[in-house]
């Protein structure tokens, strides 16, 4: 049985099916495009080839597949162009499309593939993973890391439709599944203070009977984020509100070379960093920065970053992230468990603060 939930944007709106299975409405839309003429290929990563290529071949049947290396280094310049270039050995034409099967690293790459191949064709997400599932396949933010920065290439294109089956959360890793968990608590921070209260009182856990409402509230707060700021072009609030935590742990992972910390742990570091700073600011008190603290270790997340890190390191990269205005970092602050709002010019010495109280120097 499945559920959905529509992304209202106009002639780019969307579906999200939810369910525990969902390989008959993922096999019967490839079907149905392959019945129609148009080609389809498949991107997923190595890890997901090995572990689901039984489902995949029941998904997809003989369609081509390209499976990149798994983990953060797949998101560069070099990969997207072996993707372009496997889409084009594919053979395909305007009315191909792309299935990105697969973890925010697959859904990033392939999608952005799609927005470039031939000025932009069809995609659909098949999210893996937690993280993929509450965050990244919904929304249309494609891209590559660059050597000056996260996510600085990319693009705005909006999937055809998005299949959300929690069955694959099974095979899910522990430390994968706790790194989806940090994106969960942070749609709850800026949106849910209800959902983080019950994350406070009982941690997330891959076979916990409440996984898949959660997964489905963190969309319902997505889309509506997304509905009304599609592009983050809002001055105050809007999409980049959804980057709560991230322009902390944007640079704990460039700094750490993307290979000592996963995207969601270093996000992890960075809520509690952003709830430092939002005290420091006068805007929560003492005990809204202990329940952070106390909800991310409860759901086997650092809280400190592991080995200290260079505040001048981390400051220079904050300032190249992409929500930057003039060399100056924006960042996403609690006015209070559950509700956000974007700052600008803050004091550097705020920011330096709320570095050292995570562990940097």
């Amino acid at each position: 049985m499945s559920d959905l939930l529509k992304v209202h944007l106009g002639d780019r709106s969307y579906p999200i099916v939810f369910g525990e299975d969902l390989t008959a409405q993922v096999h019967a839309i490839a079907a149905e495009l392959a019945f129609g003429g148009r080609k389809i290929a498949v991107v997923t990563d190595r890890n997901v080839a090995r572990i689901h290529a039984k489902a995949l071949r029941v998904l997809f049947g003989e369609s081509p597949t390209l499976a990149v290396a798994a983990g953060e280094g797949s998101k560069s310049v070099a990969e997207l162009g072996r993707v372009l270039e496997f889409l084009a050995a594919c053979g395909l034409d305007r009315s191909g499309v792309v299935f990105a099967a697969g973890g925010g690293v697959v859904g990033d790459l392939a999608g952005f593939a799609a927005a470039c191949y031939l000025r932009g064709i069809d995609y659909y997400q098949v999210p893996t993973t937690l993280l993929a599932m509450v965050d990244s396949s919904v929304g249309g933010k494609t891209g590559v890391n660059l050597k000056a920065g996260k996510n600085l290439a990319g693009a705005f294109h909006q999937p055809h439709g998005v299949f959300i089956a929690t069955g694959f959360l099974r095979t899910l890793p522990a430390r994968e599944f706790a790194a989806g968990a940090a994106e969960v608590i942070k749609t709850a921070l800026l949106g849910d203070g209800e959902l983080f209260a019950k994350l406070e009182q009982s941690p997330l856990s891959p076979g916990d009977a409440r996984l898949a409402g959660v997964v489905r509230r963190c969309c319902e707060i997505k889309a509506g984020i997304v509905e009304a700021d599609e592009r983050e072009r809002a001055g105050e609030g809007g999409r980049a509100l959804l980057n709560l935590g991230h322009t902390f742990g944007h640079a704990i992972e460039q700094v750490t070379g993307y290979a000592q910390y996963l995207h969601g742990e270093a996000v992890a570091v960075g809520l509690c960093a952003a709830a430092r700073l939002s005290r420091r600011l006068g805007l929560i008190p003492d005990s809204d920065v202990a329940r952070v603290e106390a909800t991310v270790a409860a759901h086997a997340l650092p809280v400190r970053v592991r080995t200290a890190l260079s505040i001048a390191s981390l400051m220079a990269v904050a300032a190249r992230d992409k929500k930057a205005r003039g060399g100056s970092p924006r960042f996403v602050v609690l006015k209070a468990v559950g509700r956000a709002s974007v700052v600008g010019s803050v004091a550097p010495d705020a920011v330096e603060a709320a570095w050292r109280e995570v562990g940097c120097s």
